[in-house]
């Protein structure tokens, strides 16, 4: 029987000590928080959205970095094991819009302790409060680690599934990069990813709390676009967030630090250019003498209306009937096209994940072993693997953790 050490006890770090522990090995978890599953517990706003039910080719599709990467990873661990495993666990399971899998009491702390009692079921030691600090080495080979209080625990595999940057407050502080490091991995450069953006306008600002539905967001880099979707989104303090910034983020981070992109929201793109002219048209013949800053309630918010007249640059008190048609064509493009600057990405504390990572050609595919330390195994958001927001992250942390469990000799 070998001894197993798994260091970190998020959603990858449980799936390798509960899979290495039913393969027959000696596991201990070591955690350094006073709980399991701490970036778990925060998750989906509290509910945790612990995957996605849609076809394995789809979430494929949605893996931003390195996805050729996880093909072993995913066919050891599949979204419907997945959620086999936590039903099976005592975690009744719902799928909401666009596929996202919810445990149905829409408490993250319920898929905590699923994993808690599959672990102790499973025979894993599960130490909290302990801090590994170092990961101790023998001729190329992972022996031990070395922990914060000085004691050292032996070991024939060490799984390494400590997370990334993103809400340090969990833990995720960067210690298992520093001990990759030291190992002689390479830890590619990191970026705060699935985050809100800061934007140049301070138009933004004042409409804060405003929230768009079924709109069209799009990002470019000069002519070249690097990301357009359909759906939600939020104005904030600062600038924008909502599901398709933060999917838009984790697309454009990397030029971020180049220079500031262009961005543009589709208001109306159900309309073609031709339609929406024709409601305008519609709508200012039914009030011929109302003023234009009044004229727009009918198609925007009332907030988002009063900036459109602003943006348009067409007298606000000018009467409707006299709107030329040059006027009416720039409102329109305005409506397709509402531009925006952005200028940077929040910082880790509102990041959901961290993109870039432990470098994964240093890594087996297979085994999701070291290809430099050998017993030596790493595991979700610590590798350079990262995804769209939708439960697809997590997916990735299952399926690493449990490949390395499927995987240790």
């Amino acid at each position: 029987m070998s001894k197993v050490i798994v260091i970190g006890g998020g959603a990858a770090g449980m799936m390798a000590a509960l899979k290495a522990a039913e393969n027959g090995h000696d596991v201990t978890l070591l955690e350094k928080n006073e709980k399991l599953g701490k970036k778990l517990f925060i998750t989906g706003k509290g509910r945790c959205n612990v995957t996605n039910a849609s076809d394995m080719e789809t979430i494929m599709s949605q893996i931003v970095t390195n996805p050729r990467f996880l093909y072993s990873a995913f066919s050891d661990c599949s979204n419907t094991d997945v959620m086999e495993l936590i039903e099976n666990g005592g975690c009744p399971l719902k799928i909401e819009r666009g596929q996202r899998v919810f445990p149905e009491s829409d408490k993250s702390s319920d898929i905590i302790s699923c994993f808690s009692r599959l672990l102790k079921k499973a025979g894993v030691e599960i130490i909290l409060n302990k801090e590994v600090t170092h990961i101790i080495t023998e001729e190329g080979r992972a022996a031990g680690v070395s922990l914060s209080d000085g004691k050292k625990i032996s070991a024939d595999a060490i799984v390494l599934a400590t997370g990334g940057l993103s809400y340090a407050s969990t833990g995720s502080t960067g210690d298992g990069h520093r001990m990759a490091r030291e190992l002689g991995h390479t830890v590619t450069p990191c970026f705060p990813a699935l985050v809100p953006v800061n934007t140049k306008e301070d138009w933004c600002r004042t409409l804060q709390g405003l929230s768009l539905k079924n709109v069209t967001f799009t990002v470019k880099d000069g002519k070249k676009k690097l990301y357009e979707d359909f759906g939600e989104m939020l104005f904030t303090h600062f600038g924008i967030s909502g599901p398709l910034v933060l999917s838009a983020s984790s697309k454009i981070v990397k030029k971020l630090d180049k220079n500031p992109l262009s961005a543009f929201i589709d208001l109306k793109p159900a309309l073609t250019d031709e339609q929406l002219d024709a409601r305008l048209l519609r709508d200012f013949s039914q009030e011929k003498n109302k003023q234009f800053k009044n004229a727009l309630n009918g198609l925007f918010p009332a907030r988002l209306a009063e900036q459109i007249v602003i943006l348009s640059g067409i007298n606000p008190d000018k009467e409707v009937n006299a709107i030329t048609k040059e006027e009416r064509a720039h409102l329109v493009y305005l409506t397709k096209n509402l531009p925006l600057t952005i200028l940077s990405v929040r910082s880790y504390n509102e990041a959901i994940i961290t993109q870039g990572g432990v470098k994964v050609q240093e890594v087996q595919p297979k085994t999701m072993e070291s290809k430099l330390v050998q017993g030596l195994y790493f595991a979700g958001e610590l590798l350079d693997i990262d995804a769209l927001t939708g439960g697809y992250n997590l997916q990735l942390a299952w399926s690493t953790g449990s490949l390395v469990g499927d995987s240790i000799v």
